[in-house]
């Protein structure tokens, strides 16, 4: 027996989401979507996210443009641009913990992450800040993803997994990953392992400094 928590990022996808809403819905399972924000500006994709929420799922922030990891961006205004903006477009769908969850291009949990000007703003405005302990790269791999998913699954007590609803071919897997996991001994749930969630209401839970980057020091 294992308990999972599935999220999935990078969208909403109006070819992709639904099919996967359908499948969570069949099964009972609740999960959270970090979006990417300048994508809710499609009203087909600001409808995913709603009916996600609707549905019962929490609805997550994954930064607006989701081009450089926030860790390997100078600007002083990174945080406001990218996960600010993206805050204001998910509007009245947001979680009150205020979910986020930066990337590290490639599911890397390293100083591409974070800086310390955008640790400040997920503090001042009580953001929690949700990493990862399991990515199959399904994105890489849509065909062969699941083997790696329950290998990564069977190997500790509790999986937070990456998934994306995007159009790779991926998600085509779902269904079968889900039914495998199960029989596995999967308990499925929403929550996320407090390991696994470095920032809670704007207060550092954990150290940080290894998904924090230096890049302001030479500015």
């Amino acid at each position: 027996m294992y308990d999972l928590t599935l999220t999935f990022d990078n969208g909403p996808d109006p070819n992709v989401t639904p099919r996967v809403l359908d499948i969570l819905a069949a099964r009972g399972i609740k999960t959270t979507f970090f979006v990417i924000g300048e994508k809710l500006a499609d009203p087909a994709r600001r409808a995913l996210a709603e009916r996600a929420h609707g549905e019962g799922h929490w609805i997550g922030n994954h930064t607006f443009t989701h081009s450089i990891p926030l860790g390997e961006q100078p600007a002083r205004d990174t945080a406001e641009n990218e996960i600010g903006r993206t805050q204001d477009a998910i509007g009245n769908l947001a979680h009150p913990n205020r979910w986020f969850r930066p990337f590290g291009g490639g599911g890397n949990l390293d100083t591409r992450l974070l800086k310390p000007s955008v640790v400040g703003y997920l503090t001042r405005n009580r953001h929690s800040c949700v990493l990862w302990n399991s990515i199959p790269r399904d994105w890489a791999d849509p065909d062969g993803w699941t083997e790696r998913a329950l290998d990564q699954c069977s190997r500790q007590p509790w999986t937070l997994m990456v998934l994306h609803d995007l159009p790779t071919g991926a998600m085509a897997h779902l269904e079968r990953f889900l039914d495998r996991a199960e029989a596995a001994g999967a308990r499925f749930r929403q929550d996320f392992p407090p390991s696994c969630v470095s920032i809670r209401n704007g207060e550092i839970a954990l150290p940080i400094n290894d998904f924090v980057s230096s890049i302001e020091e030479s500015v």
